[in-house]
Order: structure tokens, then sequence, then C-alpha cells
């Protein structure tokens, strides 16, 4: 039987992976895997997976992600991507898309009916190497629901290709002629997390730690277990933790951030602590990364090869190569001499009330400021009938502290029109893997 079906676009095909076949491709968990394994993998798994038309990727051992991801794209199948593992978020992705299954390696995990558990020993077939078409779609990711319902964007294998080329591009200088291992805290089915600890190891000379350590120990773990020079992809979140653990890595070619904006104070604070510098990407699941700065040093980004912004009156649309088409992002942007720009906010950020200005980001920086507490957010409501301005509401994550005393403090830092009411204490924010907010789980929050 051919794993590869007959309806894929005839365009011009490239491989799975590049590099010779004894590559290594990934190590971790006792286990090591040259790119000929890989492809055997691959091969095998298409084989025997049910007939249909997407599939929803919810593997969490990032090799097993790896292997699933080229097998359903190889059947002519396409990824789905959720932006969250909730029984209610799969269900919301499966009814939206014809003929769809659900795929996982997690047998403590069940499956929706008609899912596929991948086999405990991975089948392998021999055969040529696997390749795409450029304009096949392989992958369909969501955004977050941050700033309102999720999106769905889809990804061609050929954008991935140009996007990949100019992520290594932005990140070569860490590592140099080496091949790097790359330690990722971020889930694969994120963009970033796709991005960064899928596609580098598939189409440039990186390897894989195939698994998703989360506590700072398991991240020095899992570093340890891989060989120099190494790379650690994480969040500002994870970043956060590592640091106040005080925990120690084993030597670093560098850190990757993204998906949250990171503070200067915080990354000048992780390049002390683990001897290394620490690269922040800036992208979005619609754009893929486009830009990238060095945060303990600088505040404007730097463009990746071939991007270009244009500002626009709601936001900047962004040119790149591996878009079919300008994409326009909520973010304003003040453009800089020599392919830089720095940030401005969103227009959706911005508050004007009572004829005075501010920004949630800037309000919510404030909150986190103020001793005792410990992570917040600040949201602005939704109007209530026969009013023009939504109320400014937050929750705060402060458990030696009352709420009246936080908004006491905060008095002292903001104009009381912006003062938070209701200011919501929690025990933790609902943040998801990548430490982002979705607004539903905000609002539900405080309406409780």
């Amino acid at each position: 039987m051919s794993v590869v079906s007959e309806h894929l676009p005839s365009t011009s095909r490239h491989p799975l992976a590049q590099g010779p076949l004894h590559r290594l491709l990934a190590s971790g968990g006792g286990q090591s895997v040259d790119l000929q394994t890989f492809f055997e993998h691959v091969r095998g798994l298409a084989a025997v997976l049910p007939p249909a038309q997407h599939a929803v990727n919810l593997c969490d051992d990032r090799y097993r992600f790896l292997v699933a991801f080229c097998a359903i794209a190889l059947r002519g199948q396409v990824n789905l991507l959720p932006s969250s593992r909730a029984h209610a978020v799969v269900a919301d992705v499966q009814q939206r898309y014809p003929q769809t299954y659900c795929l996982g390696d997690d047998a403590q995990q069940p499956l929706p009916p008609g899912g596929f558990l991948l086999p405990a020993v991975l089948p392998r077939l021999a055969g040529e190497t696997p390749t795409l078409g450029e304009d096949q779609l392989v992958a369909i990711g969501f955004t977050s629901g941050s700033t309102g319902t999720p999106c769905a964007n889809s990804k061609t294998w050929g954008s991935f290709l140009a996007s990949t080329a100019q992520n290594l591009q932005a990140l070569r200088s860490l590592w140099g002629d080496a091949q790097p291992a790359l330690v990722a805290t971020v889930p694969s089915q994120h963009m970033y997390g796709m991005e960064m600890a899928v596609l580098l190891p598939l189409l440039a000379p990186a390897t894989l730690q195939a698994g998703r350590p989360f506590f700072p120990q398991d991240v020095a773990l899992a570093l340890a277990e891989v060989s120099a020079p190494r790379v650690l992809i994480t969040t500002p979140v994870h970043l956060k933790a590592l640091v106040e653990s005080g925990v120690q890595l084993p030597p670093l070619a560098g850190i990757v951030t993204a998906t949250a904006p990171l503070t200067q104070e915080l990354a000048a604070a992780a390049e002390q602590a683990f001897a290394t510098e620490v690269r922040e990407m800036f992208g979005s699941t619609e754009t893929c990364i486009f830009a990238r700065r060095r945060t303990a040093l600088e505040t404007a980004w730097t463009l990746l090869p071939g991007v270009r912004l244009e500002p626009q009156p709601d936001g900047t649309r962004v040119h790149a190569a591996h878009l079919a088409a300008p994409v326009v992002l909520a973010d304003l942007v003040e453009l800089l001499p020599d392919d830089r720009f720095v940030l401005r906010g969103r227009r959706a950020d911005l508050l004007e009330i009572a004829g005075k200005r501010a920004s949630l980001g800037d309000l919510t920086r404030k909150l986190q400021a103020v001793p005792g507490v410990v992570d917040a957010v600040v949201v602005q409501l939704a109007p209530e009938p026969g009013h023009a301005v939504g109320r400014i509401a937050a929750l705060v994550v402060a458990p030696a502290r009352e709420e009246a005393e936080i908004l006491r403090d905060l008095r002292e830092l903001m104009d009381p029109v912006f003062l938070p009411r209701p200011l919501r204490k929690v025990a933790v924010l609902p943040r998801n893997d990548t430490g982002k907010l979705p607004r539903d789980a905000v609002l539900a929050l405080l309406r409780h």
C-alpha cells in the first residue's frame, strides 16, 4: 500500500527533513533516533492511520508528535492544532472540520470516540525519502483566544519551509556551525512550539529533546541529558519560574522565548543567572515569527530577512515571503531605520475614560509591581446597558495581601479612573500551556 495520498497537489516536492540519514534527529528519555529511523517511523505510522481529511494531533511526547505530524501529512491529511487540550476546545475543533479524528500518545488520557492511539512501539516501514508538495496544506493552527474567539490559520509545507529558513538565520549565531540540542517547555500544538521545537529539528541541523519538561528541575534534567550546544525554548512565565527557583542549569548556548512580552528586568536576570543570551522572538499564529531582539539590552525589534511592516490605523500589515498574502495584526508599531521597530501597544488595549488615556498592558504591569502581587491581569469589560465605556476589572494572585490593601497601593500608581473594580483575588490565573490568558477564562473567574 502506498502511504502517500493520490490527491496531493502536483507541485514541486521537498523532503520531510534535511541532512544525511545518520544525522541525530531526536534524543532523550533513553532514546536516540537518526533520520533514517525517523523516516521509517513516519512511513510505518502513515500506513496504519485511519482514512480521514483531518486529524487533531494531541501527542505530548515531542518525538511522537513529530512522527504523527509528518505521517498525517504524508497521508494527505491535515494536522489540526487546538490552542488547548480541554475537551470542549477539542470538540469544537472536531465539529468545525469534516472527517476528523483525534490522535494521541497517552493511554491515560482517553481520546474521543474514533480516536487513534499511537502504538507503544512505533511501526517501521522501509522506502524512499518521504516528500511533501510545497503547496500542500499540512496544518491549521488556532489562536489562543486571549483577545476573543480562537481563529483558524492554515499553513502549507512551503510556508513552513520559508519561515523556518528565516528562523534559522535569526538564531544560528547562538550556536555557530555546531548542531544544537533543543529543549522546549512549550507544547508542539502552539505555533511557537511548532516553529522552534518541531520544524527546526526537521529542516535545520538541530536535535530534538523528546520530552516537554515543565518544572525547573525537570528542565535542568532534560538539558543535562543532551549534548552541547544546548538551546532552551521557553516562555516568559516558565523563564520567571526558572530564575526564581535558583535551579542550576548546564551550560547554554542561548535561551529563546516568545508568546508574551518579556520584561527587560527578567531578561537581564536570566542572562546573569544562566550565563547566556536571551533572545526574544516576535510573531503570531497568523504570521509565524518575523522579528527578534536581545531584550536585556534593547527595546527595538529587528525584522527577519525579507519581512516588511506597513503601519495601519488599526494595526500593522505584515509582508513576508512565507505569507501567501499580507496579514494585518492588531499591534501598533513605530518604524525605525535598519529594519527595526518598536511596539506601541494595541489599539484595542488603549483606554480613554473621562478624557484620560492609558493602556491595559501598562495597567497590568503596574498591578504586577505592587508588593506581594505574584501575578495579575487587567481587562476591560463590555459596556453595561446605558454606558458607553466598559468598566476596568482585574484578577490578582497575592496570597499575603487583601484586596483593599492592593487597591490602596494602586492609587499611588495610577489615575483613580483606571482603578480596577472589581479587583478579585484568585489562587492562580487561568494561564494556558504557553502562559497566555484566554479572555473567556478570565471573564468566567470575574463572574464568580
